[in-house]
């Protein structure tokens, strides 16, 4: 959602997608460590589960500080043996019932819905949403898949969905009542496979929740890792966190978010109710976020090349019913809307704050200006360091790759440079592979840097031809990061895609 928005609307609104991934990401992460040892506390009652989940979370961060990532064999085990454990527990529950009957099954089917049948379907549907969960992170492998297999991807996440969900919880109507599943909530398959055919099923449910939980929380910080990474690089979060240790990783951003997990732990005490409000929230304006980018993209990108091309009813009737969950949850659960500000004002005020801070510099500078007569010396010192800050942070120069764009194109770049990125510099570059460098456009040039006094324009002429081996050479030569060169919405003639240029971004 965040890169989607990113190359279609202001940096400050992808920021915000961010903040909301990030929040999915950490309550996933919280909530899944907890479910996880409860599940496994059930198979092994020895284990003490608020202690063992800070030790899951603990165990996934050093991991990934070693540098070790999702197994694509290993994610391949851990589904297989998810889906025969799933199988074997609707077998027995198919062969308890047909010995046992479907009495309890009928008797809760007929239990009177509060608020009436329409009610209780709408808000069924509203908390099943949250039952997809993973299709949100699904989206931060696509580079790294090759062409094709994202669909196959979806469309196998889609198929096992639509027949697990429905069946399992038919089966838990079928198995437990109505008035004792509040008791087994942590464990409910746990308990469903216990009553249908013994213990010995039961413990294998617990184990394989137990994996595969475990599995979401190690998703939720390579996730949050990539993502923090890239916000970073883009100067919406502090520099200070990209920094890497021997093993090449980001150390500091996986440190920082086992800290930010295991106080929710505390604060929460291991009662997750709360924090499942957030997960709620954050986790369906994320999936709503993807179908708004995928808008953007259409109004806003038209002529960008894409592999797969969603119908406007696809993408409207997808954006309704995730709206309709949103709303159905927060309507269902009021006092989880005040509990996800409290997580998401903080995370959007830092990045607020980043964005913004060339501005609230220049305010520290100007009331330094308006004191220095009583404070000369201690504030000429505060003066010259927000003045050199300011300047180091608009020393960053940003490469636009024009094909000889008209002055209107131009003028659309200069306004998007000096709305969303803090530089006073800017390389205005024409590759001339057959192509002549434009008559007018030199002269366009010289206009806009007259109209732009406060943005230093450099043109510059290279021979050669447009693609990820230039790229890479004028961030080797330049020392200017792929994410700092800009290029306009490209239509079909461009030989490479998007995602091979490294992180270059389509601005207009």
């Amino acid at each position: 959602a965040y890169n989607a928005l990113l190359n279609t609307t202001t940096k400050f609104r992808a920021s915000m997608a961010a903040c909301l991934t990030i929040l999915s990401y950490m309550a996933t992460a919280v909530i899944s460590a907890s479910e996880a040892m409860h599940y496994a506390h059930e198979a092994f009652h020895g284990i003490p589960v608020f202690g063992a989940t800070i030790g899951l979370l603990g165990f996934f961060t050093f991991l990934t500080i070693l540098g070790i990532s999702e197994s694509a064999v290993l994610a391949i085990g851990i589904f297989v043996f998810h889906l025969v454990s799933l199988t074997v527990l609707l077998g027995a529950g198919a062969f308890f019932l047909s010995r046992h009957g479907v009495g309890l099954l009928l008797e809760n089917l007929s239990t009177p819905a509060p608020g009436g049948m329409g009610k209780a379907l709408l808000f069924g549907f509203c908390a099943a949403m949250l039952g997809i969960s993973g299709f949100e992170s699904s989206a931060n492998f696509v580079e790294e898949q090759k062409e094709g297999v994202f669909p196959k991807t979806l469309r196998n996440m889609w198929i096992a969905v639509s027949v697990f969900n429905p069946l399992m919880a038919l089966l838990a109507l079928a198995l437990v009542p109505l008035a004792v599943v509040p008791a087994y909530e942590n464990a409910l398959l746990s308990h469903m496979g216990r009553e249908s055919a013994g213990a010995w099923l039961g413990t294998l449910i617990s184990i394989d929740a137990a994996i595969v939980l475990s599995g979401a929380v190690l998703t939720s910080f390579i996730g949050v890792d990539g993502l923090v990474a890239r916000m970073t690089l883009d100067r919406c979060l502090p520099q200070f966190l990209l920094k890497k240790n021997r093993r090449g990783t980001t150390h500091r951003i996986l440190l920082t978010f086992l800290l930010l997990t295991v106080s929710v732990l505390f604060i929460t005490r291991g009662d997750l109710k709360a924090l499942a409000g957030v997960y709620t929230l954050s986790f369906l304006a994320v999936m709503l976020l993807f179908g708004l980018g995928n808008v953007l993209l259409k109004i806003k990108r038209g002529s960008l090349p894409r592999p797969q091309v969603a119908s406007w009813p696809t993408v409207i009737l997808a954006m309704a019913a995730v709206a309709t969950g949103l709303v159905g949850n927060a309507v269902m659960n009021p006092e989880y809307f005040w509990v996800f500000l409290e997580y998401f004002l903080p995370a959007a005020l830092i990045v607020i704050v980043m964005l913004t801070r060339t501005a609230l510099l220049t305010g520290i500078l100007f009331v330094a200006r308006s004191v220095v007569a009583a404070l000369v010396k201690p504030m000429s010192r505060l003066s010259q360091w927000t003045r050199d800050t300011i300047e180091r942070i608009n020393a960053q120069q940003v490469v636009f790759f024009t094909r000889g764009d008209n002055l209107a194109n131009l003028n659309k770049v200069m306004l998007y440079v000096r709305k969303n990125e803090h530089t006073n510099r800017i390389k205005i570059v024409f590759v001339r592979g057959r192509e002549k460098v434009p008559e007018r456009l030199e002269a366009d040039l010289r206009f806009l840097d007259e109209a732009y006094p406060e943005i230093d324009i450099e043109f510059v002429v290279l021979d050669g031809e447009f693609g990820p081996p230039l790229i890479e050479e004028l961030t080797r030569t330049w020392r200017i990061p792929a994410n700092f060169m800009f290029i306009g919405c490209p239509g079909g003639g461009l030989p490479h895609s998007l995602g091979e240029l490294g992180g270059v971004r389509v601005i207009v």
